[in-house]
């Protein structure tokens, strides 16, 4: 009985956890009108996606990030705690936090189009710029 306990308590985490398939993200992307800006490809953006979250949709981080594409709160949304916020975006955090990403995207779409760009996050410098990343978009 024990063990069984255990094994809920294992899985529990789990519940809240959306990881979108790569594909469905490439096709809500493309819906989304964010490739092409600034000569950004679908792989950019599944790679930022892959590196800042995993696909997880409800990824939050104790940073203040949050979502698929890990959208701060001091500049894009706001979550009643950060001070200072900007809410650029004009959406509450929690929002990011479902399985659908229409929201995510649609900020990401204002994100992309300020001076930084894609540079605007750590994981996509590190990770994807001036990479190949190509192989990110296969099977779609």
């Amino acid at each position: 009985m024990k063990g069984f306990f255990l094994l809920l308590l294992l899985l529990a985490p789990a519940a809240n956890c959306w990881v979108i398939d790569k594909c469905a993200l490439a096709q809500k992307l493309k819906e989304g009108g964010v490739i092409g800006i600034k000569n950004y490809k679908l792989e950019d953006y599944l790679c930022l996606a892959h590196y800042a979250s995993g696909y997880d949709t409800s990824m939050h981080t104790s940073r203040t990030e949050y979502g698929i594409f890990q959208i701060n709160s001091f500049w894009w949304c706001t979550d009643g705690k950060t001070i200072g916020r900007k809410n650029i975006c004009g959406m509450r955090c929690s929002d990011l936090l479902d399985e659908d990403v229409t929201d995510d995207i649609r900020c990401l779409n204002r994100i992309v189009r300020e001076p930084k760009g894609l540079e605007s996050w750590i994981p996509w410098e590190v990770s994807c710029k001036g990479k190949d990343v190509s192989s990110f978009s296969d099977g779609c």
